[in-house]
């Protein structure tokens, strides 16, 4: 009777697809929508378990996914992810969603209130983890964000030098800017922007210890460390003038409510000629918080804003946007990449960590990937400045010095070691 009614429950979530679920006891019990859509199937150890993803699904699947409550078929996770997220708008509306999401925004409200110390938590609860974990993915610059791809059929590596191109374009290097890079995780964006620039200087500033330790040993191999130099420090300390300003990846971090600090600390710490790239997840309609999945397990304090909230902030901070670019499906691609790197790993994953931990990150990628595929996931890059003529009227500079940049960073790499053919 019981499981009757939590099968009913989630075939009102369905509306596109289906959902063949197995639990223990029963026979299989297959749920379709009304639409086409991804067809995929799970076994549920329990009662307890089912009745968790009816109520709270948001949570529950990944957590019953990584304790192995809930299995899939081999290759069976990205189909069921690929369900929940095309399907999660049925969730919304029904009377079990309403109500959580109702509590969760309540929650959400002290969750993204973030002083310096609760900062330096978030950023260690993830960056921290070992560098083992993080090699078994990242490209040699070591980016830990979204690639651009050109070509659908490109490498990781060759995107990655794309995006690094790209960023350097847009703040249009010149011979000897000074250049702030804010959140600098493992250093590689620094050093690459220290290798388009000549006789640049780079400060890149981070919450992480044991980033900041790998960007310095890094910078000292690969021949950097005159001209890069990485620092323990929140950006509300920092002092100083600045050419360029370059933040990847970092304001996901921030929270709504230092919106206005970190806009106002960008202005005060840009020179009048000066330029700044911002680079951030976002999402196209109404902002708000990540998954509370992503929340509690992955990104603890992190917030997607919408393009509407940007350009208010900055706009109401006296700075002016002068480019804005909508990368859509480029951090899905590159999310795939990454997934199935980390897969070919999981044997020294788990003796490094353990199983529970490896289908935790597989769920996590493979649902952040989804993510911008099914739903309203995009990164956006905006290059702001207090002149508008601080940047080249036309944006044909762009891609034209990206090609001159990409040439550089093809014949320097991290290490100190020249690059691979990007063929």
């Amino acid at each position: 009777m019981f499981d009757l009614i939590a099968f009913t429950i989630i075939r009102t979530f369905i509306g596109k697809g289906s959902l063949r679920i197995s639990l223990a006891g029963r026979p299989p019990v297959t749920l379709t929508g009304a639409g086409p859509g991804p067809q995929a199937s799970i076994h549920v150890q329990d009662r307890r378990t089912l009745w968790r993803l009816v109520m709270v699904p948001d949570l529950a699947f990944g957590e019953a996914y990584m304790d192995g409550r809930l299995t899939v078929p081999v290759d069976g996770l990205e189909p069921l992810v690929d369900l929940l997220m095309t399907n999660s708008e049925s969730w919304a509306r029904h009377w079990a969603g309403r109500t959580t999401l109702s509590i969760v925004n309540l929650l959400a409200l002290l969750r993204h209130w973030n002083p310096r110390k609760k900062s330096r938590r978030n950023v260690a609860h993830h960056y921290d983890l070992s560098n083992a974990l993080f090699d078994t993915f990242l490209d040699p610059w070591r980016q830990y964000s979204c690639a651009y791809f050109h070509d659908p059929d490109e490498s990781l590596h060759s995107a990655q030098v794309n995006k690094l191109a790209r960023l350097a374009a847009k703040l249009d290097l010149q011979a000897g800017d000074n250049i702030l890079d804010i959140g600098c995780g493992w250093g590689g964006l620094g050093m690459a922007m220290a290798a388009c620039g000549q006789n640049t200087k780079v400060t890149g500033i981070t919450l992480s210890r044991h980033q900041l330790e790998y960007a310095r040993t890094s910078a000292a191999t690969g021949g950097f460390d005159d001209r890069v130099s990485y620092h323990m420090r929140d950006y509300r300390d920092q002092t100083g003038m600045f050419q360029k300003i370059v933040s990847v990846g970092m304001l996901e971090h921030v929270g709504p409510d230092n919106f206005s600090s970190y806009f106002n600390k960008v202005k005060s710490l840009l020179t009048d000629d000066g330029l700044a790239v911002i680079h951030t997840i976002g999402v196209h309609h109404r902002a708000g918080p990540v998954n509370r999945w992503i929340t509690k397990y992955i990104f603890p304090g992190g917030y997607l804003p919408s393009v509407a909230q940007m350009i208010r902030n900055t706009e109401e901070r006296g700075l002016k946007l002068l480019d804005l670019e909508i990368m859509r499906g480029h951090y899905a691609e590159t999310l795939r990449q990454w997934r199935l790197r980390f897969l070919a790993h999981r044997a020294d994953m788990t003796k490094l960590y353990d199983a529970r931990f490896v289908r935790m990150w597989e769920f996590y990628l493979v649902g952040c990937e989804y993510f911008f595929r099914r739903q309203h996931g995009m990164v956006m890059q905006l290059q702001l400045a207090k002149d508008q003529m601080a940047a080249p009227m036309s944006r044909h500079h762009i891609w034209k010095r990206e090609q001159e940049f990409k040439d550089r960073l093809w014949t320097q790499h991290p290490s100190g070691q020249q690059n691979p053919s990007p063929k």
